[in-house]
C-alpha cells in the first residue's frame, strides 16, 4: 500500500524518525489551515482549521507499512498520546470524503497513493481547546514572549515553507518582519 504523510509545518524541516522518503513534494491538497494553536512550549503551530482559506499543502511517501503503523508513527512523531489517535487522520479509497479535505479522493488518485495520513490537531488558545484566536490576539500572543519561547516561535513560522501562505502569516511578516526562509 502506498501511503502519503501531509505535511504544512514542522515535519516538513524536522521529521525527526518519522519513517518517509525524504521528498516533499509541493502539490499536496488544499487544506485550510492556520497559526491557531497554542502548543505546550509557546509556539503558535499552524492547524486544520475549517473557516481558513486553504493553502497547498506538502506531501510525502511513507516507507512501505500498513495504514494503522504509519499512523501510528505519526502520532508518535507529533508526541500525541495513544488514546488520542484520532488527532491523526487517516483516509484510504472507499472511506468518506473528510470535511477538512475536500478534494482528497481525486488528489490521491492524480499522485497515485492508496491512503493518506495527516496530523487533525484543531485550534487552541489560552488553554481553551477549539478556541480560534484573531490575528489581534495571535500577534499580542507573540509580543508577549520572549527569549527561548520568543525564539522557537519566530524559527517556526520562519521555517514554514513560503507556500503555506495564510493570512496570519502575512500578519505576522508585517508586524514582525518574520519572512519564510524556504
Amino acid at each position: 500500500m502506498k501511503i502519503a504523510c501531509l505535511g504544512w509545518g514542522s515535519l516538513i524541516w524536522d521529521p525527526r524518525t518519522l519513517p518517509i522518503q525524504r521528498t516533499w513534494h509541493q502539490d499536496g491538497p488544499l487544506i485550510p489551515i492556520e497559526f491557531a494553536r497554542q502548543s505546550s512550549d509557546g509556539r503558535l503551530t499552524l492547524v486544520i482549521e475549517p473557516s481558513s482559506i486553504p493553502v497547498r499543502s506538502l506531501w510525502a511517501i511513507m516507507d512501505r507499512m500498513e495504514i494503522d503503523t504509519a499512523r501510528d508513527k505519526l502520532r508518535d512523531r507529533e508526541g500525541i498520546p495513544k488514546e488520542y489517535i484520532k488527532n491523526i487522520g487517516v483516509w484510504s479509497f472507499g472511506d468518506d470524503i473528510p470535511g477538512s479535505i475536500p478534494d482528497i479522493d481525486v488528489w490521491a488518485k492524480s499522485v497515485g497513493v492508496d491512503a493518506v495520513i495527516w496530523t487533525a490537531l484543531g485550534p487552541k488558545f489560552s488553554g481553551q481547546k477549539g478556541k480560534l484566536p484573531s490575528v489581534e490576539e495571535a500577534v499580542l500572543y507573540l509580543r508577549t514572549l520572549s527569549g527561548t519561547v520568543l525564539d522557537e516561535a519566530r524559527r517556526y513560522i520562519c521555517n514554514t515553507p513560503a507556500q503555506i501562505d495564510t493570512a496570519y502569516r502575512r500578519r505576522f511578516e508585517l508586524e514582525f518582519g518574520w519572512k519564510p526562509t524556504q
